[in-house]
């Protein structure tokens, strides 16, 4: 009987396994962050622009090499998505995490697409959302603008789902807008390095939830 019970439990175990491995079972809620940055090269990316941008133990390195703006943008369109994302501010140019954004062929010119906002310093709206021809369209609260941490890694977490935009640094709300007068609603995700300025930025740890209905 105990050798039943044991082979019985087995089968039982191994039916589970299967099903838990059946192709057409559903990605759950959780399961569905994939990595954006393989954390050994820039596949899956294109730079825009004369900025230098490479990788070294696992880090995207961005620096600025002339005054022009200069971006790494996904080769992958995203409408809808979550992303997490960390970044480290070592120079003194500001930087943002582009979406929905596009640029004129040839060029570092942005056509179209907002920021959510990364600087390090004190009193810049990190988590603000800017761009799209409007300039700033929604700042963080006042009390949140000591969230960021210069000299060390941020943590970011952006959510767009429609017209709402969310951004949490460092386990802080700093935005959670539903914007009335959208301009786009699909394109990459890009980086950015600022014109001016010693921009030196470090970005790692990059996953998404890609939520788009196509």
């Amino acid at each position: 009987m105990r050798t039943l019970a044991v082979m019985t439990g087995l089968l039982l175990a191994l039916g589970a396994a299967a099903v838990a491995q059946r192709p057409d079972r559903p990605t759950l809620p959780g399961e569905d962050w994939v990595a954006l940055f393989n954390g050994t090269d820039l596949t899956g990316w294109t730079p825009v622009g004369a900025e230098k941008w490479t990788v070294e133990d696992g880090v995207i390195q961005g620096m600025t090499l002339t005054d022009g703006y200069g971006y790494l943008k996904t080769d992958k369109p995203y409408r809808d998505f979550h992303l997490a994302v960390k970044f480290l501010c070592v120079g003194t140019g500001n930087s943002g995490v582009f979406f929905h954004t596009d640029f004129t062929p040839g060029t570092a010119d942005v056509s179209q697409g907002l920021q959510f906002e990364v600087d390090c310093r004190i009193g810049q709206h990190t988590g603000g959302i800017y761009g799209d021809g409007r300039e700033w369209v929604v700042w963080p609260a006042p009390e949140n603008e000591t969230v960021v941490r210069k000299g060390e890694w941020n943590e970011y977490l952006l959510k767009v789902e429609g017209n709402r935009y969310i951004s949490r640094l460092n386990g802080v709300t700093m935005v959670d807008f539903t914007d009335p007068r959208p301009k786009s609603f699909d394109g990459a995700i890009a980086l950015q390095l600022h014109s001016g300025g010693s921009g030196h930025m470090q970005f790692k740890d990059i996953w998404i939830r890609d939520l788009s209905r196509r």
